[in-house]
């Protein structure tokens, strides 16, 4: 389907003048570049104020250096400036865990690196600031969400305050945005300043305490604020004290995995960071609505004749929920999206397939349904009142919540309905399968023979040769640590995957992804793992190693050295040669890694080790080779290229 420019929102002063527009109620400014497409977050924001009638230009990846024009181009908006930095956190988006700058950014035109600052958001509030002092700024995205609080940052090594204070914002959205900007747009809309929705949900914001008499208690009784109100250690106290930022991080992750939380307020030098309650969860009417928005599902036009790879990866694939419960200590999602899975209706599914199917570059072939894990679709708590009083950040760890329904069948449902549509010749799943929440034994036998027969059409079906799980690690210590399940789940998931690939005469592979690195992890962990993945006859050719971002319990073990929850000492990996005496374990069949295993356990009196992983002939087989980089891209195998290398040199013998 071909599209006008005006199908786009506007993001130059001539497609302005196109629309007869002299000014915009909003300039939003992103760090990526400007697909309209609702996995896009900038794009749905820009939709959703559209669609409360105001004018919205979006500024894509504007140029911080120089004369600044890119900031001005729009002239002064009605209304207020709004930040994203866009999808990733712009730190990791640049950088890999050793702090190495990356060579591509994959929502940059041809994957293009540099087209955005070190911490975006903060850049732009700065220049933004100082060229419109007096317009309000709104700041939101993933990388303002996760830095709300004070929060330690891995790049620098030093502890942040909350970004409004280094931004100067005037209000801060934070998660996923859409509740919160549409009755933001609806109260200015009405006269409403950014002052007068401090009481809103979901948003922090600064007060500047004027009165030293007065407690930030009674100034938001004066602002009509009657919510239950904790306060945290400051700023100062947690950057003075381990122990005390550790527990600051338990409470506020505790109070952020409620349904029914409380404002958190936290004193920064003499004034206040005030973080709302959020909104309740989307319901599935209000998700199917944001899909309904206008998007042409393209990037703009101005790209003509480039890629970006991020749309690439998603162009053919459909979000179906948001949300996961699973809780890993290393991720940011339940942060941000929440642990409270948001499902679409089938309906809407079955509409943007259609969609797709309509674009005359699409063959019939889906890459992926799903979402933040795959197989949490229409799964929620089976007694909400039940939910409404719990605060544990895993509904997974350390078991499946009994209270959870982990039915499958509305997932199958969905598959078999896109898979009859006629213009779908294959559907795959390409997000991670949660294999602890298929394997989980219930006490409905019912849910039990209906999550085998998900099992059984997922691999059979859905699988484009691979199929991804995320064990993360072999020792079931660490793997506490991470709150995820022992690794004997894997071996019988794995056991599941090699019958049912046997029964429907499938040659596919299962692809597990490991950490190195993590809190809690030590190097003789790493060599257990080594003598674990050998012996299921994998090999690991690239690794994801620990990356500590903010706000997530790993990166608080790693900054502290203290498990938040107990504010016992936990074993930290911390310098570059720490890092690197973990990682090599993944690389024990390598002759040049070899030699250096043997020295380092020969150093810490573990030869048995050394025995246990390189006895017998490693060369002898084939082995999965699994190769696995840190931003979890599709995994490449090489078993036929080492086959063929190893039938050769065998016939050299």
């Amino acid at each position: 389907m071909k599209y006008q420019l005006t199908d786009f929102l506007p993001t130059t002063k001539k497609e302005l003048e196109i629309r007869g527009w002299d000014e915009v109620d909003v300039v939003l400014f992103s760090g990526d570049a400007y697909v309209d497409h609702p996995s896009f977050g900038a794009a749905v924001i820009g939709r959703v104020i559209e669609s409360e009638g105001w004018r919205v230009a979006i500024v894509p990846q504007p140029d911080w250096r120089g004369d600044h024009r890119d900031f001005t181009k729009m002239g002064r908006p009605r209304r207020f400036f709004a930040i994203s930095a866009g999808c990733m956190d712009s730190m990791v988006n640049h950088y890999t865990a050793n702090k190495r700058l990356r060579s591509n950014d994959a929502y940059t035109p041809d994957g293009k690196a540099g087209m955005r600052p070190d911490r975006a958001t903060i850049t732009y509030a700065k220049i933004i600031k100082q060229l419109y002092p007096d317009v309000p700024l709104v700041i939101g995205g993933i990388e303002a969400s996760l830095r709300r609080f004070s929060h330690y940052d891995y790049w620098d090594d030093s502890y942040h305050r909350s970004i409004l204070a280094d931004t100067g914002a005037d209000l801060l959205i934070y998660g996923m945005g859409e509740k919160p900007v549409r009755e933001l747009v609806r109260r200015m809309s009405a006269g409403a300043t950014i002052e007068d929705c401090h009481d809103m949900r979901q948003v922090g914001y600064l007060v500047e305490m004027q009165n030293a008499k007065c407690t930030i208690h009674n100034y938001l009784a004066e602002h009509g604020i009657s919510d239950s109100v904790v306060e945290l250690a400051s700023h100062e106290e947690c950057a003075k004290n381990k122990k005390t930022s550790a527990a600051t991080f338990k409470t506020i992750e505790e109070e952020s995995n409620k349904l029914n939380q409380t404002i958190l307020v936290q004193r920064v030098g003499t004034n206040y960071v005030v973080v709302t309650p959020p909104y309740s969860p989307m319901t599935t009417e209000e998700l199917d609505a944001v899909y309904e928005l206008p998007f042409t599902r393209q990037p703009h036009p101005k790209y003509k004749g480039k890629t970006i790879p991020a749309f690439d990866m998603i162009r053919w694939s459909v979000n179906t929920h948001r949300g996961c419960w699973g809780g890993c200590a290393f991720c940011t999602i339940s942060m941000h999206q929440g642990k409270f899975v948001v499902s679409r209706s089938l309906e809407s599914i079955l509409k943007e397939v259609r969609t797709l199917a309509s674009d005359p570059e699409f063959k019939g072939y889906l890459s992926d349904l799903g979402g933040p894990s795959a197989n949490m679709y229409m799964m929620r708590g089976k007694n909400q009142e039940l939910c409404a009083k719990c605060k544990r950040p895993s509904c997974a760890y350390p078991s499946v919540c009994k209270n959870m329904n982990t039915d499958h069948a509305p997932l199958l449902e969905m598959y078999r309905a896109v898979d009859a549509l006629p213009c779908i010749k294959k559907s795959f799943i390409g997000s991670g399968v949660r294999y602890d929440v298929v394997m989980h034994r219930t006490d409905s036998e019912e849910v039990n023979r209906t999550n085998a027969e998900y099992a059984r059409e997922l691999i059979k079906n859905h699988v484009s040769g691979r199929l991804k799980v995320a064990p993360e690690h072999t020792s079931d210590r660490v793997l506490s640590v991470m709150r995820k399940p022992s690794f004997s789940l894997f071996k019988q998931f794995k056991q599941t995957f090699d019958r049912i690939n046997e029964s429907e005469h499938l040659n596919q592979q299962i692809i597990p992804y490991f950490i190195s690195s993590h809190p809690g992890c030590e190097p003789i962990d790493m060599a257990e793992l080594a003598i674990e993945t050998k012996r299921l006859n994998f090999q690991l050719e690239q690794v994801q190693d620990f990356t500590p971002t903010p706000m997530t319990l790993a990166t608080e073990m790693y900054h502290t050295g203290l498990d938040p929850y107990t504010l016992k000492p936990i074993f930290v990996a911390r310098t570059k040669d720490d890092k690197l005496a973990q990682r090599q374990f993944f690389f024990w069949y390598k002759p040049e890694e070899s030699r250096t295993i043997k020295q380092f356990l020969q150093k810490i009196k573990r030869p048995d080790i050394a025995d246990r992983l390189f006895a017998g002939d490693n060369s002898a087989g084939t082995r999965h080779i699994v190769s696995v980089d840190d931003t979890r891209n599709k995994p490449r195998h090489y078993e036929q290229e080492r086959k063929a290398f190893f039938d050769k040199k065998r016939r050299k013998k």
